[in-house]
């Protein structure tokens, strides 16, 4: 298990100090994937360093299966963390071979006065890797005669042959190309679950966070402002803000009478609605474009414009009094832009509320 408390960096600078992070708090299950999501600058690089040993926090702890490694005066160096790194282009060096650059991992490195035993054992190690990253065969290529995505999956092999306790992936799938990306990521995260392993990885993709991990820790401005499991994160977000960068959502002004029951009677421009308390902030309704359907009733509205993806599109739409809307729909069903149209919520995320007599 991985746990993080009250972790502070500050930089000096010429004008103000940087607060990087501000006072992070993170607990990492063992056995589970945690992805750190957030905007550029918001902290998650600067904490994926302090995880791996590579800068020291001004406040705080970090542990590692429960041992100490930052924090209280001490201070763990990276090579006796037992932390796996992934880094974002894979960092193979490329005057040795995959099979030379996966035991460059092993402890050791490449010394050559292992006796017979322990360089069997080592190359033992080394074939076991690359059967577990489908990279078979290839021990005796270099770097250069490697695709993109057969070089991650060597340097994943490297993280892992020494047993790290966690595993550090740093935005390793943002240099390949879309469809190799999420082929490659899916593969990831099948062998990480396969061999049980404690993972953390940083990233500003929302849609790799919410698909590959078990948790997502959402940072902004130095601090984790939210830990959830990926559903429940989309679905209850912290704030405005949080649901917009997790994905499309839309505001819709209302006024709002809590009802004691986990849902809340909310009073807008589509209609008298019953809605999760989630849902709500302040004067706000938050949905997202799922949540409305077109048909042949509910509030009427102009189509601006639309998106299509082939399996399904966004219509964008405005309602009388301006307010935008996004509405999901199958791709065969997109109106046309100009037409006028009638929306509601979903009754999958409302009940609607009594009528006052």
């Amino acid at each position: 298990m991985l746990r993080v408390r009250d972790v502070t960096r500050v930089f000096p600078a010429d004008s103000a100090p940087v607060h990087a992070l501000r006072g992070v708090d993170l607990d990492v299950p063992a056995g589970s994937f945690t992805a750190i999501l957030g905007e550029s600058g918001c902290g998650k690089t600067t904490l994926l360093r302090i995880l791996a040993g590579f800068d020291r926090p001004d406040g705080g702890r970090v542990e590692i299966d429960g041992s100490l490694v930052a924090g209280d005066g001490r201070f763990v160096r990276p090579e006796r963390r037992r932390v796996g790194i992934v880094a974002q282009e894979g960092a193979l060096f490329p005057h040795l071979t995959v099979a030379a650059n996966i035991a460059y991992g092993l402890p050791g490195g490449l010394r050559s006065r292992f006796g017979p035993a322990q360089r069997e054992n080592r190359a033992r190690r080394v074939t076991e890797m690359l059967r577990l990253v489908g990279m078979a065969g290839y021990g005796d290529r270099r770097p250069d005669e490697l695709s993109g995505g057969q070089q991650q999956r060597v340097a994943l092999a490297r993280a892992l042959a020494p047993a790290p306790a966690v595993l550090l992936l740093d935005e390793p799938f943002s240099a390949l190309d879309a469809s190799l990306r999420v082929e490659l990521r899916e593969e990831v995260r099948d062998l990480l679950r396969r061999i049980d392993a404690t993972a953390v990885l940083v990233t500003h993709d929302q849609s790799e966070a919410l698909s590959l991990a078990d948790q997502v820790a959402m940072m902004r401005d130095g601090r984790v402002i939210q830990a959830a499991a990926p559903a429940d994160l989309y679905a209850c977000p912290v704030d405005p803000p949080a649901a917009a960068f997790l994905g499309e959502s839309v505001e819709i002004p209302c006024t709002a009478t809590a009802d004691g029951e986990g849902t809340v009677t909310v009073d807008s421009v589509l209609g008298r609605l019953r809605v999760a308390r989630s849902t709500v902030f302040d004067d706000r309704l938050i949905l997202r474009p799922e949540h409305l359907e077109l048909g042949d009733h509910g509030a009427e509205a102009i189509v601006t414009s639309v998106s299509f993806f082939g399996h399904d599109g966004l219509a964008r739409l405005a309602l009388p009094d301006g307010t935008p809307l996004l509405v999901r729909t199958a791709g065969s069903a997109l109106p046309a832009p100009g037409s006028t149209v009638h929306v509601h919520v979903t009754d999958a995320l409302t009940v609607k509320a009594p009528t006052p007599v």
